[in-house]
This record gives C-alpha cells, sequence and structure tokens, in this order.
C-alpha cells in the first residue's frame, strides 16, 4: 500500500509560482515511476508531467512545457511539481500518482498506469 500526500497548493496572481510536493509513504518510493495529473471543473482528468525512477526520463505537457518542471528526491521519499508563470488556465486540483509496475525507464502520460493517487491539491490563479 502506498499513500501519496499533496501539498503546497493555493492562490496565486498570474505570473506567479508555485511549487507542489508529493510524500509518499514506504521504503519502495525509488522504484516507482511517478507523475503530475490536473483536473478542472467539468474537465477530465489531465496528464502535467512524469518522471522516471531514477529521475533519467521525465516529460511535461505541451501546455505546461517550458513552465512546469517535475524533479523528484529518493531519499525524501518526495516528488515536485515547480510551476512558473502561472496563467488561470492552471487553476485545477494537482494529483500526484504512482506507477509501480517497476520499469526503469516508465514515464507514462496515461492515468490508468498509475495504482495510486493522493488526494489533490489545489491551485487557483487569478487576480
Amino acid at each position: 500500500q502506498v499513500q501519496l500526500v499533496e501539498s503546497g497548493g493555493g492562490l496565486v496572481q498570474p505570473g506567479g509560482s508555485l511549487r507542489l510536493s508529493c510524500a509518499a509513504s514506504g521504503r519502495a518510493f525509488s522504484s516507482y515511476g511517478m507523475g503530475w495529473f490536473r483536473q478542472a471543473p467539468g474537465k477530465e482528468r489531465e496528464f502535467v508531467a512524469a518522471i522516471s525512477r531514477t529521475s533519467s526520463s521525465s516529460s511535461v505537457a505541451d501546455s505546461v512545457k517550458g513552465r512546469f518542471t517535475i524533479s523528484r528526491d529518493n531519499a525524501k521519499n518526495t516528488m515536485y511539481l515547480q510551476m512558473n508563470t502561472l496563467r488561470p488556465e492552471d487553476t485545477a486540483l494537482y494529483y500526484c500518482a504512482a506507477d509501480t509496475r517497476g520499469l526503469p525507464y516508465s514515464i507514462s502520460t496515461q492515468p490508468t498506469v498509475y495504482s495510486y493517487w493522493g488526494q489533490g491539491t489545489q491551485v487557483t490563479v487569478s487576480s
């Protein structure tokens, strides 16, 4: 069983920055591929970013490329999402998720691949 807890969300003005964190329980965090997804009201959950278990591979969605950066610290069982130049359209509930298949370079964009999910942290971009 893996427990994931997101933090760092909040209200920010357009152009501002936030750093989301995802803390994972257990000792196997370094064997999981990890991802960030988001869901805005009335919309489907969408891929934001993913990172392989050793950080050798990563990917971000085109909509956030150049603004968002994904990273992880396996020693701290934590993944991060640095979000810069935020826009109103980035407003959503942000979820972290764990891919526990154990594939070394896995950076899946598909939510069905991820076995465990956090409860989400709200990000609101508004003036």
